[in-house]
């Protein structure tokens, strides 16, 4: 399973950005995709995950009402739209693969497959 982002940026305070992940490769094994960011000098957290598979998704509540996870199965796509952005949403955005969803899951090993991330910047 290959993985590729798109869609950082920089943006200002209470902008909005959609960010894509792409999965190629042995598309009809994948299981769940999670969008999981790092900022600089932070630890990773996960923030949503979604199956590719039936509707089952789970997101962080501390970014419940500003982020959503969503997905089209037709596109292999899955999409972190992100609203009212704050400076400290910037970071590093991945999205990675594993069998199950589990946002708490933060380590690389937890992962079978990564993206090369995106930058997300907020700053007026």
């Amino acid at each position: 399973v290959q993985l590729v982002e798109s869609g950082g940026g920089l943006v200002q305070p209470g902008g909005s950005l959609r960010l894509s992940c792409v999965v190629s490769g042995a598309t009809v094994g994948v299981n769940t995709i999670t969008w999981l960011r790092q900022a600089p000098g932070k630890e990773r957290e996960g923030l949503a995950c979604i199956k590719m598979s039936g509707s089952g998704r789970e997101t962080k509540n501390s970014v419940l009402d500003r982020f959503i996870i969503s997905k089209d199965s037709a596109k292999n796509s899955v999409y972190l739209q992100m609203n009212n952005l704050r400076p400290d949403d910037t970071a590093v955005y991945s999205c990675a693969h594993r069998v199950r969803c589990g946002i708490g899951f933060t380590g690389q090993h937890h992962y079978d497959s990564w993206g090369q991330g995106t930058q997300v910047t907020v700053s007026s």
